[in-house]
């Protein structure tokens, strides 16, 4: 009787003591739900974050604490329900206090069973307001930082572009100079003009490069051969090595297409270049490589191409080499570095599908292996120049800088078409109003009221069956069209504008 007596005092005390600790907790409100979801409990907590008084609170259903948006639309029974389905409920979300104000609380509700039967919930809040602004502003200041790093690596590039500018308009120049003395020999003339073509071409993938990378833009993969897409941005990465630094490629006949997005691999590679001229103060040699790799090891498994970036440089220390790819962490000095250079290429790597690996050797430099998943054969180049696609009919022409103009009506009449010209979208409308053409090839951007892409959207819905062509030369406007219309980017050559002209639905 007496060990009887003593075991249901300890009982008492036990629950006594625990009662106290829940009902003392200031941090979490903590109290129980009767099966239906009436308040029985109520500690000191839920006081000092909800604002209720036991005596106001008790007896009264938990819903009053969600917002009447989630009240009309049943979350409080559903999160009931999921508790009794699952076992448990967690969530975060707004919440409101007593005084009509808002807080973001972490929720968890669990059920409570008495010889098998459901006799109510426990429920557990915090109010988590302040580290939620905090992660918000801490996203919010990532992101700031982000573009202000890819703003930094533009910088860094600006003196080895201007330089190759310089020397693309020399060549032009020049050329264009021996043109019009007009030389008698066929074979100089020929020469010159090989020149400005090449040195044309060159600074179109340098402009466009160059906007790729600055610009924003949504992830969309494809199947990419890299050795094209290295021989597209050659002119940028050169001018992110500088004069001091070699780059050598060592990249295998035999590589497979990788399946990823253009510009995010870009602005890694390019990052991965800086990166390694900045290992090399004294200069060196980077060398850019890619080789075929099968992996069976999860979490990768399968065909993948392995993209080497190595340097000749200094080398990282050990205890360095664990945090290089943290965001914001850096061993430049300060003004040389954001520390998220590193950062996009493992995430970039990782959303890819693939993964980022370094290997270094102090004194003897360092590799970073970008495993990318291979892609299906990438469509090949034509490189010919030739216009594959010759028609017929008449095409209104919406550009409003005349020189371009010129040039765009001497292609399309190359291409067997009639061309009339207007310089503006309301222009546009008044000719195919009066006169009616076979399709239209308009900039996008353009002064007046209307832009090129207004104009497109506005033309598909008063003319639904009028083919519409789109050209730009500034990429950022050219992500707005959203795939809704074709787009040629300036600029373009003949056979390119026949490719475009001949995948238009008629």
């Amino acid at each position: 009787m007496v060990e009887k007596f003593s075991q249901q005092r300890d009982l008492f005390e036990s629950e006594r003591s625990f009662r106290l600790l829940v009902e003392g907790v200031a941090d979490y409100a903590l109290y129980m739900l009767d099966p239906k979801g009436i308040i029985t409990s109520w500690n000191i907590g839920g006081e000092r974050i909800k604002g209720y008084s036991p005596e106001e609170i008790l007896g009264q259903h938990f819903s009053r604490f969600y917002t009447e948006t989630d009240r009309a639309n049943g979350k409080p029974a559903r999160a009931l329900g999921i508790a009794r389905e699952k076992g448990r409920y967690e969530e975060e979300g707004w919440r409101v206090r007593k005084d009509g104000t808002f807080f973001w609380a972490s929720v968890v509700i669990d059920p409570i069973y008495e010889d098998g039967e459901l006799v109510g919930f426990a429920k557990i809040t915090r109010d988590v307001t302040e580290r939620r602004n905090a992660q918000i502003r801490l996203e919010a200041m990532q992101k700031q930082l982000a573009e202000s790093q890819k703003f930094d690596a533009l910088g860094q590039l600006t003196g080895g572009v201007a330089h190759d500018f310089n020397n693309l308009l020399m060549i032009i120049s020049g050329s264009l100079h021996m043109l019009k003395r007009g030389a008698d020999d066929a074979a100089k003339l020929q020469r010159a003009i090989s020149a400005i073509e090449t040195a044309t071409r060159r600074g179109a993938a340098l402009t466009n490069q160059l906007l790729t990378f600055a610009r924003r833009q949504s992830v969309n993969p494809q199947a990419i051969d890299f050795a094209e897409r290295i021989a597209a941005i050659r002119e940028v990465l050169d001018a992110g090595v500088g004069s001091s630094v070699r780059l050598a490629f060592d990249i295998r006949r035999d590589v497979w297409p990788i399946k990823t997005d253009a510009s995010e691999l870009e602005t890694a590679l390019l990052n991965l270049v800086i990166n390694a001229r900045d290992a090399m103060p004294d200069g060196g040699t980077v060398t850019i490589g890619a080789r075929n790799v099968v992996l069976d090891e999860a979490p990768l498994v399968g065909d993948f191409v392995a993209i080497d970036v190595s340097d000749t440089g200094l080398g990282i220390p050990s205890d360095v080499l664990d945090k290089i790819f943290e965001p914001f962490f850096t061993t430049k000095p300060i003004g040389k570095g954001t520390g998220l250079g590193l950062s996009q290429v493992h995430g970039f790597a990782h959303q890819a599908g693939g993964t980022v690996k370094v290997a270094s050797e102090l004194g003897k430099g360092t590799t970073f292996t970008v495993l990318l998943p291979r892609g299906e054969d990438a469509p090949s180049q034509d490189t010919t120049g030739e216009p594959a696609f010759r028609g017929s009919g008449t095409v209104l022409l919406v550009e409003d800088n005349p020189d371009v103009a010129l040039v765009s009506i001497g292609l399309l009449e190359q291409l067997g078409y009639q061309v009339r010209r207007v310089a503006d979208a309301e222009a546009a409308l008044r000719e195919i109003e009066t006169n009616g053409v076979d399709f239209v090839f308009s900039d996008i951007v353009m002064p007046g009221k209307m832009d090129g892409l207004t104009l497109a959207y506005h033309l598909r819905q008063i003319r639904p069956g009028l083919p519409i062509l789109l050209a730009t030369g500034y990429s950022e406007v050219a992500a707005g069209v959203r795939g809704d219309f074709p787009i040629l980017r300036k600029p373009y050559e003949i056979h390119e504008l026949s490719e475009a002209i001949a995948k238009l639905p008629r």
